[in-house]
């Protein structure tokens, strides 16, 4: 079983995002919490969030995976950036129980010159500022490809992340094909290998959620540039083997693949004609 769809946007209500999935073909879709490079957020319409919800369990939909804003940096060097993203994070979360039982995923951070052993600390303590025992929505922390100073460029660095984290039966990974692949993993040649290594260092149990991307770049070029299904280095058949891995099914899958609607419908179709 595959759940798959695309980012849409929130500005269009979350009835509406889910109108717009079924168009495309989806029974998952994924949207930024508020505006991609920050800023204060829209009033959610609790009217609007419990049509959704209806319209999900008549559609038989897969988690969805909400995103954390670009400019969010739990770790960031300047404090007022620290305190002004552990401040959404904890808002975002809030706002989340108007959807309950669905992911959150964000990026771990930068750095910016500090090291991992500094910033690793400070994103489990913004995680546990934030994260409450009623909370009903699981943290996603994203696989990273580690350009510049981002933290959660392997696998060990998550789990360290994980390890200090209070209520880490709340927290899990979300998965993204094109930042591993420019990371170092080779899940083209190599994915059983590759997945044991999460398991062994993370437990496939805390895999939530795939990010399924094709890459402009090669591999462990710590670059993340995006590219259509099939158009990249890691092509067709490597995507292919992610979607139709057993260990990976029933799980929701997010295209984030520089297309329009037609681009994305096409995509999910393929997806779906994979799993046959």
């Amino acid at each position: 079983m595959i759940y798959i769809g695309n980012h849409l946007s929130s500005s269009k209500g979350f009835y509406n995002m889910g109108q717009e999935a079924l168009k495309l073909g989806a029974d998952t879709f994924a949207f930024f919490t508020r505006n991609p490079r920050g800023g204060s957020a829209k009033a959610i319409d609790p009217e609007d969030a419990k049509k959704l919800i209806t319209l999900m369990e008549e559609h038989k939909f897969g988690p969805l995976v909400a995103h954390a804003p670009y400019t969010m940096n739990v770790c960031a060097a300047k404090e007022d950036i620290r305190a002004f993203s552990r401040n959404m994070l904890a808002e975002d979360l809030q706002r989340m129980e108007f959807l309950p039982g669905n992911f959150y995923n964000f990026h771990p951070g930068s750095h910016v010159g500090q090291g991992e052993d500094v910033a690793i600390p400070l994103i489990a303590d913004a995680i546990n500022h934030a994260l409450r025992p009623e909370h009903q929505t699981t943290i996603l922390l994203e696989t990273m490809a580690g350009k510049g100073s981002e933290v959660g460029r392997n696998f060990e660095e998550i789990r360290a992340i994980i390890d200090r984290v209070e209520l880490s039966e709340k927290v899990g990974v979300c998965l993204d094909t094109c930042h591993v692949w420019d990371g170092g993993y080779d899940i083209v040649s190599d994915l059983n290998g590759v997945l044991k290594q999460f398991d062994d260092i993370i437990g496939l149990d805390k895999l939530k959620a795939v990010h399924l991307n094709d890459s402009m770049n090669v591999r462990d070029a710590h670059k993340d540039r995006h590219q259509k299904i099939g158009e990249g280095e890691i092509g067709s058949e490597g995507l292919r083997g992610v979607v139709t891995h057993p260990l990976l099914q029933g799980k929701p899958f997010i295209l984030e693949t520089p297309n329009d609607d037609a681009g994305y419908a096409r995509e999910i179709a393929l997806a779906r004609e994979w799993m046959q």
